[in-house]
């Protein structure tokens, strides 16, 4: 066992000298048995497939291996997804956490490989601290992986909002915000007040909503017992 969630639970596994990531998905609910038999793409495939077209555009992920999909007569009972295991050095949320050594180098290199990403159309729904694997390389560089892919799209071009939305969810840390913007700034050519200010007001948006919703569920808690 990796890792074991309230939803989610990822096992290690051994096979031909290749340590291979399983992650099993949670039973979805009757509604979703059935969406994902017939209307919908399920969580593995849709991770599998997305993937694969990060691998086809150059953006880093763990290299897919396979996807499984267990269905009975009324839709999905159970789907898995399949990965290489990837050995990383750091997650994002450690930036966030902690006072990691080197973190303006890697946040800058995280910035650029975010603005590349966006140059290629993917809007990683989930960018979140936890869902970018970060590995040192030799002579200050870093290489970036993107993980729980099940909520991504694609598109021909990115607006500047969208650009900016996508990186709401990933500090709440002014500073950390400030070093981003004036990387993205840099590099995509606007102009940095203008980046600072959207990508600090969608991050204070995003978290006032995360705390709403969690003071919510705690009340909800409460009135249960």
């Amino acid at each position: 066992m990796f890792v074991q969630g309230s939803r989610n639970s990822i096992k290690l596994f051994e096979i031909d000298g290749q340590i291979v990531n399983i992650k099993s998905f949670k039973k979805p609910n009757l509604i979703n048995k059935i969406a994902y038999k017939y209307f919908r793409k399920s969580k593995a495939k849709r991770s599998f497939e997305y993937a694969s077209i990060l691998k086809e555009k150059g953006i880093g992920t763990p290299e897919p291996i396979a996807f499984y999909e267990d269905f009975d007569f009324i839709g999905l009972n159970q789907s898995y997804y399949a990965c290489e295991h990837l050995e990383c050095d750091l997650t994002y949320r450690e930036l966030v956490e902690t006072d990691y050594p080197d973190a303006e180098n890697i946040l800058r290199q995280f910035t650029q490989f975010t603005f590349d990403m966006h140059e290629k159309g993917i809007e990683f729904l989930d960018h979140s601290p936890g869902n970018t694997l970060i590995k040192k390389e030799a002579n200050g560089k870093y290489s970036f992986y993107l993980v729980d892919l099940n909520r991504m799209k694609f598109h021909d071009f990115l607006s500047f909002e969208t650009r900016m939305k996508n990186l709401s969810k990933i500090t709440p840390k002014e500073d950390m915000v400030a070093i981003m913007s004036n990387e993205y700034a840099k590099i995509s050519g606007e102009v940095e007040e203008k980046v600072f200010g959207l990508m600090w007001q969608l991050t204070k948006d995003f978290q006032h909503r995360f705390y709403r919703k969690k003071r919510i569920k705690k009340k909800l808690k409460f009135w249960k017992k």
